[in-house]
């Protein structure tokens, strides 16, 4: 086995036994990350970094003071604001810009010794659902439909993430997740990823796009690898004013595997009209895994589910109208060339039209509408309650001591690049459908890698948890995870 093919847990115990090298590690992730320039996952590459923060990370482990994350190395996705490298969020809006500062969880991933290869492919600012609306051009999945050649989506906006760590060109990588971005991907590309309660991860340094929404969390192989990283990035950050001052648990140490007596809730209004019929046996299957496991099975009601998509493309465009506008080409990024005559409102305009792709364009339309005077109260004061009702449905639930909520992770497996060309970009929001619930409520979610299709393509179900409970969500997911017992990977073509 390659190097680069090991999980964190595996790769932390060979690095501390000295069996392995940090160096050594990231050499091998390298080379990978080199010959996977097909996926188009990593958009800028930083080896000189990575062999630094490596060779760092060897004297650290050499003088025994090597934390969990020492040595490992990872891909960032091109949200993440990284001091002196390109971090333009996959837009051209803000091409050229290499930040002064970094942000909080890649200060923490490196403080803990992690080591950069490089920056991931993403959807424009975050807004897609297949990595389609990227600057830098589609990323790519490396599975593939049995004998069928047609590339796929890796899903977005984590696309370039989930596709670098399913193909082993790094042993885990950042994501966040507005509406499902770590989720949908991770059950895209069969690995899993987790989007933390609101407030556990800092924000500060992530490029935003809807700051009620947003949240960083972790896409790795496994999910003992989640807990492990997830505890290296969460934490209280001064710098966020959303951070929650609440200490870290150690959340590999929750994964007892043992779930007896635990109430597992599944909620009837999940079961989506026109819900592929292997979406409902993957669902239960699952729950049958939990049963077995000794968790106890509660049908419940989640009444305005299907309010939430509505709300929160409501919410969503709104928050990002507002984060949007500082990209004007005053001061960093692209700004358009004028012409004679033209005043600061014709820069304006030009360099938005320029730098912001189709996507982002009509979103920022969408919110811009929802937000003004006339449509207010009509829109976006009726999304925030409709919001409120979704959240109290959660709070119901678990007050009547349910301990986690399973659903499917999307609607459907991994779809072609340029299938959804020509659908309304309302389908393309349906598959956010089983995601975008737990942003509006801040719950913690997992997406965990089940099966396969007929067609070869890996399928996941998610778990929902408790408000600040990742430990026993993460422990529930490694449940599912053992009885699924997936260890398929895409067969190599790139």
């Amino acid at each position: 086995m390659n190097a680069n093919s090991l999980t964190i847990a595996a790769a932390r115990d060979a690095l501390r036994k000295g069996e392995l090298s940090a160096v050594d590690l990231t050499m091998s992730c390298l080379t990978a990350m080199d010959a996977g320039d097909a996926l188009n996952a990593f958009v800028y590459k930083t080896p000189e970094i990575a062999l630094d923060q490596a060779r760092a990370a060897d004297a650290r482990l050499a003088a025994g003071d090597a934390p969990a994350m020492c040595g490992i190395p990872l891909g960032i996705k091109d949200l993440f604001c990284t001091r002196g490298v390109p971090s333009q969020a996959a837009s051209n809006i803000l091409k050229g810009f290499r930040p002064e500062y970094e942000s909080t969880v890649t200060t923490r991933l490196f403080e803990a010794g992690s080591v950069m290869l490089g920056k991931l492919n993403m959807d424009e600012f975050a807004m897609g659902s297949s990595n389609e609306t990227s600057c830098y051009g589609n990323a790519v999945n490396p599975w593939r439909r049995g004998n069928d050649d047609a590339a796929l989506t890796p899903g977005g906006s984590s696309g370039g993430s989930a596709a670098a760590v399913a193909a082993d060109l790094c042993l885990a990588a950042t994501g966040t997740d507005t509406g499902g971005s770590i989720r949908q991907p991770a059950a895209f590309t069969g690995i899993v990823g987790i989007k933390p309660t609101y407030g556990r991860v800092s924000r500060w340094g992530v490029v935003a796009f809807a700051s009620s929404l947003d949240q960083a969390g972790p896409m790795t192989k496994s999910v003992r690898d989640a807990a492990i990283m997830l505890g290296a990035m969460a934490g209280h950050d001064p710098k966020d004013s959303t951070s929650a001052d609440l200490s870290v648990p150690d959340f590999e140490a929750a994964l007892t595997g043992d779930i007896r007596g635990k109430v597992i809730g599944i909620p009837r209004e999940y079961r989506m009209d026109g819900m592929p019929a292997e979406i409902e046996a993957l669902w239960q299957k699952g729950i049958a895994m939990m049963r077995d496991a000794g968790a106890e099975i509660r049908d419940i009601s989640l009444p305005h589910t299907k309010y939430a998509l509505p709300a929160y493309y409501v919410i969503a465009p709104a928050e990002a109208s507002s984060n949007l506008a500082r990209y004007d080409g005053v001061k960093y990024g692209h700004r358009a060339r004028l012409a004679q005559g033209d005043g600061i409102t014709e820069m304006y305009e030009k360099t938005r039209a320029e730098g912001f792709g189709a996507e982002v364009q009509r979103r920022i339309l969408v919110g811009t509408y929802v937000l003004s005077a006339g449509f207010y109260d009509a829109y976006y004061n009726r999304a925030r309650k409709v919001r409120a009702l979704i959240k109290r449905d959660f709070e119901t639930v678990f007050a009547e001591g349910v301990d986690a909520i399973l659903t499917p992770a999307t609607p459907s497996s991994a779809f072609g690049l340029g299938e959804m060309a020509n659908a309304s970009p309302v389908e393309m929001y349906l598959n956010d459908v089983f995601t975008v619930t737990v942003n509006l409520a801040g719950l913690p979610g997992v997406s965990v890698p089940v099966g396969l299709d007929a067609q070869g393509l890996p399928l996941g179900l998610q778990l929902i948890g408790r408000p600040w409970d990742e430990a026993g969500l993460l422990n529930h997911a490694h449940v599912l995870e053992r009885a699924a017992g997936f260890v398929s990977k895409p067969a190599k073509w790139w």
